[in-house]
C-alpha cells in the first residue's frame, strides 16, 4: 500500500520545509514538491498543517502492578490513546520484583505488550544486585535490544536501588554500553517524612507533597549524578519536576558529563494547589511522585526545555481509576503513585510551549520525538521525516482545537488531570509504519499490529572514561630522602 501526504509544511528538529512524503509500505521513499507516484497513491491532503515525526513517549507504565493493585491502562487501550493524542511510539518499563530475575520481568512485559496498537521498546529496571544481574544485564544488551536500566532511588521496602545498587549497575552499564536512567528522590528521607507527616495528624492527599519535597529530589539527582560521573556512565533523571534536580542537570552538562534530564507535559502545567483541593477524590488523582511542585518550579523547568538543559518529554502514564486511589481514603501514603496523561502530552506542549512562544515548532518536534530517538538509539528510523525512516507520521493542525476530558478521551481512567483545558493544536491524522491508526477524530486501531523495537547499546564507555581518568590523575610529588 502507498499514501502521499501532500500540500503540508514537514517540521523537523532541524527545519521547516513545503513538502509532499510519499510513503510506501511501512517506510518513507520520498519527500519532495511534484513527486512522481504510481497510480492508485491514497492522497492524504495536509494543506495548513504540519507534517511532523510521530511523537514517542519514552516514561510509560502499562499494566504496572503497583501498590497492591495493577494499572488501569493495557497495552492496547494506552497505545491506542497515544495515538489519538499524536504519539506512535512508547518506551514501558520491566520492573522485576527484588530478587526475581530481570530476564523473567522483560518476558512478561513483552507478553503484556504483545497487545500494542502501534511500536513500543522496554527500559529494565535494575532492583536487587548479585551476579546473576551483572549477566542477566548482558543478555539483555545483546539479544533483546535493551539499551537502558532504570533505577528508583525512592520506594523503600519495595523497588528502592540504594548505592550499592547504583555502583555496580552504572559501573556494569558503562561496560556494556548502556544508558542508566533514575527516578531521583531520597527514599530514606520519603519514608521518614511520610512517617513524621502521618504521626502529625496529616492523612490526606496534601500530605503527598509534603512527604517529597523539592530538596528530597535534588538530593537524589545530585547524587546518582556524582556516582555516573566517577564511574564514567551515561545518566538519564526522569520525570525532573524541581528547580533543584534541574540545577544538578545544569551544572553536569556545563562540565561536560553526559546527564540527559527528562520533564513530565503534567509538572509543566499543573501546580501543587491540586493537593488542596476540597475534594478527595480530585486531589488524590494527581498524587504521583515526584508531586506537582509551585509555579516557581514549572518556570524553571520551562527555561530548563527551552535552553536545552531538559531534552525529552514525556508522561509517565500510570493510571489507577478512582476505586484503585481510594485504598489510600486514610493514608495518603497508600494511595497508588500515578497519573494519566500520554493522549494529551502533545496537544498540551503545543498549546502552552509553541503557541505561547516557548518553543518553535522544530524544538516542540525535538523534545516529544527526535531527541527521545536519538538518546535511545532509535534514530533515523524514528523520530526523522527522512527517506527511509519508519513511517510514524502526524499531520498537525496548528488551528484545530479540543477540549481536555475524561468523557471523551480514550485513555482508560475515570478521570483527566487536565479536565476542563482547551488546547489549540492537535493531530488530523495518525501513522504508524504507514497504518493508519487516527483520523477523523475516529480511532483505527488494531489490537496486536505494533512491534518490539531493539534498541542497540553503543560501544562500551569504560575504556574511554579509565583513559579520561588516567589522565585527570595527578603526577606524584618527588620528594627528597
Amino acid at each position: 500500500m502507498s499514501l502521499i501526504i501532500k500540500g503540508g509544511t514537514v517540521v523537523t528538529a532541524d527545519s521547516e520545509t513545503r513538502a509532499d512524503v510519499y510513503v510506501e509500505g511501512e517506510t518513507i521513499r520520498a519527500i519532495g514538491l511534484d513527486l512522481d507516484v504510481p497510480g492508485g497513491t491514497r492522497v492524504i491532503d495536509a494543506g495548513g498543517c504540519y507534517v511532523m515525526p510521530g511523537g514517542i513517549d519514552p516514561h510509560t507504565h502499562m499494566e504496572l502492578p503497583f501498590m497492591g493493585t495493577t494499572a488501569s491502562e493495557d497495552f492496547f487501550t494506552g497505545t491506542s490513546a497515544a495515538a489519538a493524542g499524536g504519539t506512535t511510539m512508547i518506551i514501558d518499563f520491566a520492573i522485576p520484583n527484588p530478587g526475581q530475575s530481570l530476564l523473567e520481568a522483560w518476558h512478561a512485559w513483552r507478553g503484556w505488550a504483545e497487545k500494542s496498537a502501534s511500536d513500543y521498546s522496554l527500559h529494565v529496571a535494575v532492583t536487587w544486585w548479585d551476579d546473576t544481574v551483572h549477566a542477566e544485564m548482558k543478555t539483555l544488551c545483546e539479544e533483546h535490544g535493551v539499551n537502558s536500566f532504570k533505577h528508583f532511588m525512592a520506594y523503600k521496602g519495595a523497588i528502592m536501588a540504594d548505592d550499592e545498587v547504583l555502583v555496580n549497575s552504572f559501573t556494569r552499564a558503562a561496560e556494556l554500553g548502556a544508558l542508566c536512567t533514575v527516578h531521583a528522590e531520597n527514599g530514606e528521607l520519603v519514608f521518614q517524612l511520610q512517617k513524621r507527616i502521618f504521626e502529625m495528624g496529616i492523612h490526606g492527599p496534601e500530605g503527598h507533597p509534603l512527604s517529597r519535597p523539592p530538596e528530597v529530589e535534588g538530593e537524589a539527582a545530585n547524587r546518582a549524578i556524582r556516582i555516573a560521573e566517577v564511574l564514567g556512565t551515561p545518566l538519564y533523571l526522569v520525570h525532573t519536576s524541581c528547580k533543584d534536580a534541574l540545577e544538578a542537570i545544569t551544572r553536569a552538562r556545563l562540565e561536560g558529563q553526559r546527564v540527559f534530564g527528562e520533564v513530565l507535559a503534567q509538572h509543566l502545567v499543573i501546580d501543587d494547589s491540586v493537593y488542596r483541593d476540597p475534594d478527595w477524590n480530585t486531589a488524590a488523582h494527581h498524587v504521583m511522585s515526584p508531586p506537582f511542585r509551585s509555579k516557581e518550579h514549572q518556570e524553571a523547568l520551562w527555561r530548563g526545555l527551552a535552553a536545552g538543559m531538559l531534552q525529552t518529554t514525556a508522561t509517565d502514564h500510570c493510571c489507577f481509576c478512582t476505586p484503585q486511589k481510594q485504598a489510600g481514603l486514610d493514608d495518603f501514603r497508600k494511595i497508588p503513585n500515578g497519573t494519566g496523561g500520554v493522549e494529551d502530552r502533545m496537544a498540551v506542549l503545543w498549546h502552552h510551549g509553541v503557541n505561547t512562544g516557548r518553543l518553535t515548532p522544530s524544538e516542540f518536534v525535538a523534545v516529544t520525538s527526535t531527541n527521545c530517538a536519538r538518546i535511545f538509539n532509535l534514530y533515523p528510523k524514528k523520530g526523522a521525516v527522512a527517506v527511509g525512516a519508519d513511517a510514524d507520521l502526524v499531520v498537525w493542525d496548528p488551528q484545530g482545537t479540543r477540549t481536555i476530558s475524561k468523557d471523551t478521551h480514550h485513555q482508560n481512567i475515570d478521570f483527566n488531570i487536565y479536565e476542563g483545558m482547551t488546547v489549540q493544536g492537535v493531530p488530523a491524522i495518525t501513522l504508524s509504519r504507514g497504518r493508519v491508526l487516527w483520523a477523523d477524530g475516529q480511532l483505527h486501531t488494531e489490537r496486536g499490529t505494533g512491534r518490539y523495537v531493539d534498541r542497540p547499546c553503543a560501544a562500551p564507555y569504560w575504556g574511554a572514561i579509565r583513559k579520561t581518568n588516567a589522565r585527570r590523575a595527578p603526577t606524584p610529588v618527588q620528594r627528597k630522602r
